[in-house]
């Protein structure tokens, strides 16, 4: 029985070698070239290996399916530790445009096309044809133009990185059936419109990178339903509104940026009291009213800061009582009164209490 198995085994191993090598299609060769061809690499010279007959051998950045020779994943990325880019202490630089070849890889994974400054054009709307598809980094480039409106059918997708781009355009409203996002960042943009009103349907998300665009409209309150949600960071955008209460309630949301906006309105107590919270950026809105009094020795702030804005009153006496205080910044709002004397405040200098109306105490004048 043993030796019956042993044969059996032996048979399969030439097969199994033959699949192991199995060659890229010459279709799918043609597709890298031709999306080779749209793009110019004059310093490194990663495309001097892709001048075989198999694109699935030793080609740079190229990655196959080892049964098939479908080619699954395209890798380049300018900012690279490849011995190739450190032994020449060189940071990558590329033109041209992606050319819409690339769509023809079906069976593509994952696309990353990044950080080599200079690439232009827009993103093929034929990559929405890429059902595969479970990360596309195009960041960092000059890609210009709009998100494909049919985005929303690229089921698989996990990664949608296209940050510091030239992208304009609204969010596409077919992106909240991307059902298995977990990282979105389109930080760096011009994109503009109002966030989705349904965004909260992207219910694995962890990180929505949003920052530095021309958003408007408020932040839509179907986000507090996003169980999974650790950063949202909108900040440097043209927000109105007031802050959702129900933000304050997200069990794992530690990161909240909000800094660089118009929005208004007091800010919501459960914020405050989130003990989940470690990072809150209100800086230059418009926010106003007293900042609540709700702290406790379950808060733990590695960013406090409610610069730049309309607050009154005093400081909340409670923030003495904090376990941790990194940095806190309260200036240049309208605030009064004797600040809290406490160890979160020992660290704290002058410059993050400047520019109130009236406040008195360490570090600034005594009352």
């Amino acid at each position: 029985m043993a030796s019956s198995f042993s044969f059996f085994f032996l048979m399969l191993l030439p097969l199994a070698v033959i699949s192991a090598v199995t060659p890229c299609p010459p279709s799918q060769r043609a597709a890298l070239l031709a999306f080779k061809a749209a793009l110019t690499e004059p310093y490194l010279g990663i495309f001097n290996t892709w001048n075989t007959t198999d694109c699935c051998a030793s080609w740079y950045g190229i990655a196959c399916d080892p049964t098939t020779g479908h080619v699954t994943d395209v890798n380049l990325r300018g900012e690279s530790q490849d011995p190739m880019f450190q032994k020449l202490g060189l940071s990558g630089y590329m033109t041209g445009k992606i050319s819409p070849e690339i769509c023809t890889l079906s069976n593509l994974t994952s696309l990353v096309v990044a950080d080599w400054k200079a690439i232009s054009g827009e993103i093929p709307a034929c990559v929405t044809s890429l059902s595969s598809l479970r990360l596309l980094d195009l960041a960092g480039n000059r890609i210009a133009g709009e998100i494909p409106t049919e985005i929303g059918n690229m089921r698989s997708l996990s990664v949608v990185s296209l940050a510091d781009n030239e992208i304009s355009g609204e969010i596409p409203t077919s992106i909240v059936n991307l059902r298995r996002l977990m990282h979105l960042d389109l930080s760096n943009n011009q994109v503009s419109g109002e966030i989705p009103y349904d965004f909260g349907k992207l219910r694995m998300l962890s990180r929505a990178l949003l920052s530095g665009n021309q958003l408007t409209g408020s932040i839509p309150k179907s986000i507090s339903r996003m169980k999974r949600l650790a950063d949202l960071d909108v900040s440097l955008n043209r927000l109105t509104g007031s802050i959702p209460a129900e933000l304050g309630k997200m069990k794992v949301l530690s990161t909240l940026k909000l800094d660089g906006n118009s929005m208004t309105g007091p800010v919501p107590s459960t914020l405050l009291r989130n003990t989940g919270m470690g990072i809150l950026n209100l800086s230059r809105n418009g926010f106003s009213g007293t900042i609540p009094d709700v702290f406790g020795a379950g808060s733990y702030f590695m960013v406090l800061d409610l610069s730049f804005n309309n607050f009154s009153g005093r400081i909340p006496a409670s923030l003495s009582a904090s376990k941790f205080m990194g940095h806190l910044d309260l200036s240049n709002n309208h605030l009064c009164g004797a600040i809290p004397i406490g160890s979160s405040f020992e660290h704290i200098d002058a410059a993050s209490f400047s520019n109130n109306d009236c406040l008195c105490g360490n570090p600034l004048k005594a009352c």
